[in-house]
């Protein structure tokens, strides 16, 4: 298949301190994302990228390659993602699809990793193919807060539209993003009609950057858990 899952984690988080070692129902978080890369069947090595040596350590034991360590210049608050695959890719063979698969997603499903990789290779034209789901509310009627604390409309055009006349509107699923090898290289815009959508239902799809986040995601784990639909 001559593709390779990414993961970037790297040791200094700052809202949930040591996140990606954090057990998560009794399994470290990135633990979680490696055995579903592995699981699938889809990758010719499962490389994690980091800067940490615990993390190193863990991943190596749980069937991950860490080939490398990040340098510090990339593992800072304002480094993006792209940046670090790119990193990752120059330093790996020249495999033709790269797949981000992040550290912090424990609904991951295999299943939808396949979905993303089959769906980049029937479209040829296409550089990514990344998980998305659709917003629960339209978000032409999201609201803010001015300067006094007081709501307001976040797009006033919009405020005496009905809701069910509203184009449907996606976000980003924080799961994984398939990209073609040369895509990633050339810095190619993610969001943009360059990219295809690996739809995910929204009880499916939590990303994690707060302790609010960790535990609306062990809720959804939980019963999904339950309800046997973990894939």
């Amino acid at each position: 298949m001559n593709s390779v899952a990414i993961i970037p984690a790297r040791g200094g988080s700052k809202r949930i301190p040591r996140k990606n070692l954090m057990p998560f129902d009794g399994v470290p978080m990135i633990v979680r994302s490696i055995h579903t890369a592995l699981d699938s069947g889809l990758f010719e090595q499962v490389v994690v990228s980091t800067d940490d040596a615990d993390i190193a350590e863990l991943a190596l034991a749980h069937g991950a390659q860490v080939p490398f360590l990040r340098p510090a210049e990339l593992a800072d608050d304002f480094t993006g993602t792209a940046a670090v695959i790119v990193h990752a890719l120059q330093q790996l063979p020249a495999f033709d699809y790269a797949c981000c698969v992040y550290a912090t997603a424990p609904l991951l499903q295999a299943r939808f990793l396949r979905q993303g990789f089959e769906l980049l290779q029937q479209h040829p034209d296409k550089a990514f193919a990344f998980s998305v789901c659709s917003f629960g509310f339209p978000v032409q009627r999201a609201l803010t807060l001015d300067g006094q604390g007081a709501l307001t409309a976040l797009y006033p055009e919009f405020r005496n539209t009905r809701s069910q006349d509203l184009p449907e509107a996606f976000q980003d699923a924080g799961q994984f993003y398939w990209g073609r090898r040369e895509a990633w290289l050339r810095g190619d815009v993610l969001y943009s009609s360059a990219s295809l959508p690996v739809l995910l239902p929204r009880h499916l799809v939590q990303d994690i950057d707060t302790p609010q986040d960790w535990k609306r995601a062990e809720y959804l784990y939980a019963a999904l858990k339950a309800g046997g639909e973990l894939q």
